[in-house]
């Protein structure tokens, strides 16, 4: 049997040692509201995924305090020895760039004068040459140049809306290709193989719109195979692209359980298994996932986690512990709409056909001196 550990992560301050390496660690957008200044908060994370020391990072402008729940707003990328953690400030439109090892600020990074996060957050994906950044107010998705010492230099900006109205929610890069949902229904992908995101001409609407079922959050498999969207629906639902050919084919979709809403989705890195959000309802679905055909099969959810709709009103994306197996232990943020913030402990158990989800009686721990807005982490390293 195969053991990990769902956890709800948020922030507080403290101080972390010196380290030659940036280590194993997660790290928060805490998204603290205009006027006050945003933090990133980091986490050590220990080898039986417990969170150790913390420390906290200003981040140089404001946050909006929520958002859509699929825009990553924090993102931890390699950097040589170091690491490069890019946290979005949606009230000022900036990208703050943080070095991990030391914990310090690099800068704060601007697009063009017309971008603008403050509608409903900035999103980002980054790979080794390019940061994007979707910026929900002014509908566009910008292109920064990933430089020496975790900086960047913005190179451009596109315009991207959805079929019936929507702007960028969710986004995954891959290789040479970029997907994106928009939150109404319609889904997209781009070519960024020249760095600014061009066009597949595949926009269209997913099939389980037709059913108001709604693609939120997109995670892509490590061969690029398939592309996995979380929608925004009733019940537990995901759909399936197959993005092979370079473009968007229809998707599936999948009913997976009672779950209600499906707005953010991790692979795990074995890929056995899809974690999923439950956003609304307070709860995490496991389903089986076959990288092979890209099928998605039942899995198991958990019981509403403790103190949903009295401490937290939703829970936000998952991080995983490790980047290989089934990932280890499991990060997942409870939104306390700027009160405290709690950690939730949930205890996923697999035979590869079955599995359960069950909330450890050490749950939640609570941090009584934050006051954030917490529904984005990352975790590094990350899976590939």
């Amino acid at each position: 049997m195969s053991r990990t550990a769902l956890i709800a992560a948020a922030s507080c301050a403290a101080a972390l040692g010196a380290d030659p390496s940036p280590g194993s660690f997660l790290v928060t957008n805490d998204d603290l509201a205009h006027p006050f200044e945003n933090t990133a908060t980091f986490y050590a994370v220990n080898a039986d995924g417990t969170l150790g020391g913390k420390t906290s990072v200003t981040t140089g402008g404001g946050g909006i305090g929520g958002g859509f729940f699929a825009a990553a707003r924090a993102i931890a990328l390699p950097n040589g020895a170091d690491a490069c953690v890019y946290v979005s400030n949606a009230w000022d439109g900036d990208i703050a760039a943080i070095a991990a090892k030391t914990r310090t600020l690099t800068g704060t990074f601007y697009g063009s004068a017309t971008d603008s996060g403050t509608t409903n957050g900035i999103g980002l994906a980054a790979n080794a040459q390019y940061l994007y950044a979707t910026f929900t107010a002014s509908t566009t998705i910008a292109t920064f140049q990933v430089q020496a010492g975790c900086t960047l230099s913005f190179v451009g900006d596109v315009f991207a809306a959805g079929l019936n109205g929507g702007v960028v929610d969710g986004m995954a890069i891959h290789g040479d290709i970029m997907v994106i949902t928009y939150g109404d229904g319609s889904i997209e992908s781009f070519d960024i193989s020249g760095g600014v995101p061009v066009s597949n001409g595949d926009q269209q609407d997913s099939t389980g719109s037709s059913d108001d079922h709604l693609p939120n959050s997109v995670a892509i498999a490590q061969d690029g195979h398939y592309a996995v969207f979380g929608d925004a629906s009733t019940r537990t639902t995901v759909e399936v692209s197959d993005i092979s050919s370079g473009k968007l084919a229809p998707t599936v979709a999948y009913d997976l359980g009672p779950g209600w809403n499906s707005g953010n989705v991790r692979l795990s890195p074995d890929e056995k298994t899809l974690f999923i959000a439950n956003d609304s309802s307070g709860q995490v679905t496991a389903a089986f996932f076959d990288s092979a055909t890209g099928k998605v099969y039942p899995g198991c959810t958990s019981n509403t986690l403790k103190g949903f709709y009295t401490n937290f009103q939703y829970v936000g994306n998952v991080g995983l512990q490790l980047a290989t197996g089934a990932g280890g232990a499991i990060y997942v943020p409870e939104f306390a709409g700027g009160g405290t913030i709690l950690l939730g402990i949930v205890e996923f158990t697999s035979t590869g056909t079955a599995c359960t989800l069950a909330e450890s009686a050490n749950s939640p721990v609570s941090d009584p001196a934050a006051f954030a807005y917490l529904l984005s982490i990352a975790v590094y390293p990350a899976a590939p």
